[in-house]
């Protein structure tokens, strides 16, 4: 159970901390004009390297509470706070109308469910 649940969390990790490194060093104008972020006209530049600086720490919960055994319930509780992130995500997305993006949002959601019951039933 315990490789599941490493790999689980690196994918995972993995994800947020390309996600967010990507927010936090383009410009909002920049990611717009990709056509696959349509969602950051809702959110003003400061908002959109916020959401990158959560994505990149919360990366980091992730893995190194856990790999360190330096208070390793904050790694299901990185994965709970990207659940709740996803279930944001789900929200603008459906509220814009960006339907080619909830399965993913939806995959992301339950992964971090995953590795938050995983990592808890571990402690």
């Amino acid at each position: 159970m315990n490789i599941l649940a490493w790999v689980l969390t690196g994918l995972l990790a993995a994800l947020y901390l390309a996600a967010g490194t990507l927010k936090l060093t383009q410009p909002r104008e920049k990611l717009l004009a990709t056509g696959n972020m349509d969602w950051v006209e809702d959110f003003d530049g400061s908002q959109v390297k916020g959401i990158g600086a959560v994505e990149v720490a919360g990366a980091a919960g992730l893995v190194l509470p856990w790999a360190l055994d330096i208070a390793p319930v904050l790694t299901p509780v990185a994965a709970l706070g990207f659940a709740v992130l996803q279930g944001a995500a789900l929200r603008t997305h459906l509220r814009r109308g960006d339907k080619p993006l909830l399965p993913l949002n939806a995959v992301l959601l339950v992964l971090a469910l995953v590795v938050a019951v995983l990592r808890f039933s571990q402690l």
